[in-house]
């Protein structure tokens, strides 16, 4: 598991202590274990990887309204990254993820 990916786990784990959702966080997890055994990197920030694994879940289906319960400026500020690069690595996650 390279760093980026360990940094990126710590930032899910410590969002799910502040935003509960078991559920959520086992299918997190599991999206991020998909992502760190392929070919590319994590490049980037592990934040935005985080930030970005989170609004694609909970965007996957729908139409994109971020994360429930949760303003965007939040985001940004818990991941400290912008929501364009949320949407860009939101958009990178769907697209590693199909089936």
């Amino acid at each position: 598991m390279s760093q980026n990916t360990q940094v990126c786990q710590r930032h899910l784990d410590r969002f799910f202590r502040s935003y509960p959702d078991p559920a959520l966080q086992k299918r997190a997890m599991k999206t991020l274990r998909f992502l760190a055994a392929g070919d590319d990197p994590l490049a980037g920030k592990p934040g935005a990887w985080a930030a970005g694994t989170i609004h694609a879940l909970v965007d996957r289906g729908r139409r994109a309204c971020g994360v429930p319960g949760i303003l965007n400026a939040e985001l940004e500020q818990f991941f400290g990254v912008s929501m364009s690069t949320v949407r860009k690595r939101a958009a990178q996650v769907l697209r590693a993820t199909e089936v």
